[in-house]
């Protein structure tokens, strides 16, 4: 992949603070040009660096206040299971259901570490229950429940 340049990090800050600001007003705020700018962001869309514009949004007024981490250990044949499961396709699956935000295939003594935010513990719960425990190849569960939230973001460039 074709290297950064320093402009193109001072665009991506600004768009991960605003991704509604114009290209005239980054343009203004690094001093280049807009044509420049407009070009740099088309090249980095190309290149997958921005993936996409999204609007973050108050999960407490949208009344899915309730969060929780959930840690999965993974098995690879269950039931005697002739075939092996992939842990990739267990962690897409996971990743279908509505209430899960994020995915991670992870190392050490749990697998996968799946982010869910719901209207209440108990629908975490349910989920737990009634939906994550009952993927095939999911063998155990071990849910963090959070109690406050001081920092979340999806800024990579600071």
């Amino acid at each position: 992949m074709e290297s950064l340049d320093k402009r193109d990090i001072e665009i991506l800050k600004l768009l991960q603070r605003n991704c509604r600001m114009t290209a005239k007003e980054m343009a203004k705020k690094i001093g280049s040009p807009i044509t420049t700018v407009y070009a740099k962001i088309k090249r980095m869309e190309e290149l997958g660096v921005i993936k996409q514009y999204k609007a973050i949004l108050d999960s407490k007024k949208l009344d899915k206040g309730a969060a929780a981490f959930i840690l999965t250990s993974f098995v690879y044949r269950p039931g005697g299971r002739e075939r092996p499961l992939s842990q990739r396709d267990v962690a897409k699956q996971i990743a279908a259901f509505p209430e899960v935000q994020e995915v991670h295939i992870i190392t050490g003594g749990w697998d996968i570490l799946i982010k869910v935010k719901a209207d209440h513990v108990d629908t975490l719960g349910k989920f737990v229950m009634d939906k994550l425990r009952i993927v095939e190849g999911i063998e155990n569960t071990l849910s963090c429940i959070v109690y406050e939230t001081v920092k979340e973001t999806t800024d990579i460039l600071t």
